[in-house]
């Protein structure tokens, strides 16, 4: 059997990685919010953007239009998005997160922090405070090849 390439490995590691955290966010997000969902609403916070068009948070999550449609169409539905006609291109959208949105993502948070304490003890501090750099200059790096 032959070894696999490291990056291979590094990867893989990453998949598994994504696939057991997912897997604990969906476990405690409140019902009815999916991960797409929230991954839309902390975009928002976290970047601190006003609004964005559907492509471009379709281009940002690497998904499909017709997907990241259906996501908005479900979060305006619910009241935590807002979606306008661009007046600059009467033809294109523009969405913005509304204060709904922004109380649910506060509301996402606090359903994690029964987490912390988990994550604590398979985590140290010191590992997070050394790794946290290296996997977002890593993620940094990754986005700008995309482009």
């Amino acid at each position: 059997m032959t070894q696999d390439p490291l990056a291979f490995e590094f990867f893989n590691e990453i998949g598994i990685l994504e696939q057991l955290s997912g897997a604990l966010l969906d476990g405690v997000l409140p019902k009815g919010m999916t991960r797409a969902q929230f991954s839309v609403l902390n975009h928002f916070v976290r970047l601190d953007v006003a609004e964005k068009s559907p492509a471009a948070l379709a281009s940002a999550f690497q998904v499909t239009r017709p997907t990241m449609t259906s996501t908005l169409g479900r979060m305006e539905k619910n009241g935590l998005i807002s979606i306008r006609a661009d007046p600059q291109d009467g033809r294109a959208k523009l969405v913005s997160l509304t204060p709904a949105g922004r109380a649910m993502r506060e509301t996402c948070l606090s359903a994690l922090a029964p987490m912390v304490p988990v994550l604590n003890g398979m985590v140290s501090q010191e590992e997070m405070n050394d790794l946290l750099p290296r996997l977002r200059a890593i993620r940094i790096r990754l986005d700008a090849a995309r482009n």
